[in-house]
């Protein structure tokens, strides 16, 4: 599996194992919001921020192309659906472990709801590219949200710890959840999880301080890092928060030191 350990290295901080993930797929499922309209610049901005990969769609990993500057690791989402949908919530396959690889992924990463009525096909999706995965030495990300018809609160710390354990069990080798809400109950999550956990961002946050919060508490959990898509994107300094996540993810940084150093970071 050494083809696998090489590839992680590129989306992980080989020294702290932590990592700092940029979704940028958002397009697919609700258009071209503000913060992935170009692509190359934000992608720029979070590269020099210090984030070790990004997330996107096969058909914009040109946009992503590194003529210069650092380096960033990069994973092919292999999950789409749209807000146009009348099932949203029901991920299918849009690419295969095979395209990702000869498009020069470092990862890939698939996208499962619980819960819903289409939670049997996701799962079955799932098995499949876990196996493809393997057979060809790709990390897989797993994104598992308890989200459908039967889930009353996605956020219950119940039925976050049984996603993350099903993207486990599944065969990831990242699994990405929303937080719980404090340290305290996200550590029952890392623990019943046996592989790196990293957070979801959610919708838009108001406050940098909570965006933080919501950080330190998932570090000092044992979480593995952060997987934030709007939240940094939309960001009025993408740059800068990811130099502050990556302040208290890598070097144990409090929140108000992270808050230092975004404010300090020049746009």
């Amino acid at each position: 599996m050494i083809g696998k350990q090489i590839r992680m290295e590129r989306i992980i901080n080989r020294e702290t194992k932590k990592t700092i993930i940029v979704p940028l797929d958002h397009g697919v499922s609700v258009g071209p919001i503000d913060g992935i309209r170009n692509l190359t610049a934000t992608i720029q901005k979070v590269a020099e921020g210090g984030a070790n990969a990004i997330v996107e769609h096969k058909g914009l990993v040109e946009d992503g192309l590194r003529g210069s500057g650092p380096d960033i690791g990069l994973i092919i989402h292999l999950s789409a659906s749209t807000s146009l949908s009348p099932k949203p919530n029901a991920k299918t396959i849009v690419c295969s472990v095979e395209e990702a690889i000869r498009l020069g992924a470092d990862a890939v990463s698939i996208h499962v709801n619980l819960g819903n009525g289409d939670e049997k096909q996701m799962l079955n999706d799932f098995g499949r590219i876990s196996y493809d995965a393997r057979n060809w030495g790709m990390p897989l990300l797993a994104m598992m949200y308890p989200r459908g018809e039967k889930i009353r609160d996605e956020y219950d710390k119940e039925a976050i710890k049984h996603a993350a354990r099903v993207g486990a069990e599944m065969g990831a080798d990242i699994v990405k959840v929303s937080y719980t809400g404090s340290a305290e109950s996200f550590r029952e999550v890392v623990e019943g999880c046996f592989r790196p956990v990293v957070i979801a961002g959610g919708p838009k946050m108001d406050s940098d301080r909570d965006i933080l919060e919501m950080v330190k508490g998932a570090t000092d959990a044992g979480g593995a890092g952060v997987s934030m898509g709007r939240n940094v994107f939309q960001h009025k300094n993408p740059r800068g928060l990811v130099r502050a996540f990556s302040a208290i993810i890598n070097k144990g940084a409090s929140v108000e030191e992270a808050m230092m150093i975004l404010q300090e970071e020049v746009v």
